[in-house]
């Protein structure tokens, strides 16, 4: 009878075995599928991560261009803006004069009375 249990008793650790075996396999299978999907993004990664340096650099440009150019027609606004000043001064002016002549102005009549008429 001790026999028999032996027996039992490596039958089963045999098949203990087996079952591990195939679970180690397995899982050795799932953590290479691991490394190649992590090698992936490592590689997806360095990729976006050149696109993206080179995209900041292309911005940088751009930002200096553009500071550039706002320096060059900085000149050109300061005179729209001394122009627009010169033409209100000019209007301000017209209207002054338009003004003036609209004051009423003395007529003599034969009895030397002075009448304020209103010019419109």
């Amino acid at each position: 009878m001790l026999a028999w249990s032996a027996v039992i008793a490596a039958v089963a650790f045999s098949i203990l075995v087996v079952y591990l075996i195939l679970t180690l396999r397995k899982l050795m299978s799932a953590l290479d599928e691991t490394k190649e999907t992590l090698h992936d993004a490592r590689s997806a990664v360095n990729g976006i991560t050149d696109e993206a340096e080179e995209l900041i650099h292309s911005a940088n440009q751009i930002s200096a261009d553009v500071k550039g150019k706002m320096k060059a027609v900085d000149p050109l606004i300061e005179s729209a803006q001394d122009v627009g000043e010169m033409l209100h001064s000019v209007t301000s002016s017209v209207k002054r004069k338009t003004i003036d002549k609209r004051k009423p102005q003395t007529i003599e009549t034969r009895d030397s009375k002075p009448v304020q008429i209103r010019l419109k």
